[in-house]
């Protein structure tokens, strides 16, 4: 088992390079992982900086007093992948991010599709961002992650055709297989950059949608011969990138 990960805002350590691991994060450490003496843990600020650390005491209900060295740094990986995610109902959300998370991806965007039933505004909107992004925070952290994935402001579909048209590779997965759209699995993919993959409604992505985004240079490619919903075909199709790009390897 890897050592567990918890968020600082600074690595910033005392004299001897004791740390002081307080308030939310300290008090999970010590109460609810219980952590003792001589166990590693492993400090990150979520952007890719990171300090592996060995606990020294416990102290109270939320204080661990780890041995902090020194601080390294994790490369941005290539190429990145950003999922455009249409907004799904309920708490699929959140669902979609959180298994997106676990298995590596780098952005989320959230995005109003025409076919959405979810609408987000006014502090709905807010509220329902800040769940998705507190989602990637918890998820990256459970998965032992120390760049935890940006969660962008939600994006209406002209901004996702800017985002589309600045990408190495632009991809949309679209359900209708009599279009005869190409498998994402034999796609040529660049070894670095950036990867910028649609994910559209439970309802599909609109048609005006579609050529607005082939006009930004994206293309319509199918994960498989079945339909994935919407809060898992990101993560499936992140997976398989993540495969074919050899950051898995």
């Amino acid at each position: 088992m890897t050592a567990p990960v918890f968020v600082v805002d600074h690595f910033d350590a005392g004299g001897g390079g004791q740390y002081v691991l307080d308030g939310p994060e300290g008090r999970h450490a010590v109460s609810v992982k219980r952590l003792q003496p001589g166990e590693e843990v492993v400090l990150t600020d979520g952007a890719g900086r990171y300090a592996v650390c060995e606990v020294i005491a416990a102290e109270g209900k939320d204080r661990l007093v780890v041995q902090l060295d020194s601080v390294s740094e994790e490369p941005q990986p290539q190429p990145r992948i950003t999922v455009v995610q249409a907004l799904p109902k309920g708490d699929r959300g959140e669902l979609a991010v959180e298994t997106m998370t676990e298995v590596g991806v780098d952005a989320v965007v959230p995005w109003q599709a025409a076919r959405c039933i979810t609408q987000w505004r006014g502090d709905r909107g807010l509220k329902a961002l800040a769940k998705w992004r507190a989602t990637a925070r918890e998820a990256g952290k459970q998965s032992r992650r120390v760049r935890f994935p940006e969660v962008a402001d939600a994006a209406s579909t002209k901004q996702v055709a800017a985002l589309l048209a600045k990408a190495d590779f632009a991809a949309v997965l679209h359900s209708d297989f009599e279009r005869g759209s190409e498998p994402l699995a034999t796609a040529e993919l660049p070894a670095e950059g950036e990867i910028v993959l649609v994910v559209g409604p439970e309802g599909g992505v609109a048609k005006d949608e579609l050529a607005l985004f082939e006009d930004a240079g994206a293309r319509a490619y199918v994960l498989g011969p079945t339909v994935l919903r919407t809060s898992t075909a990101g993560t499936a199709a992140t997976a398989l990138l993540l495969g074919r790009t050899g950051r898995w390897s």
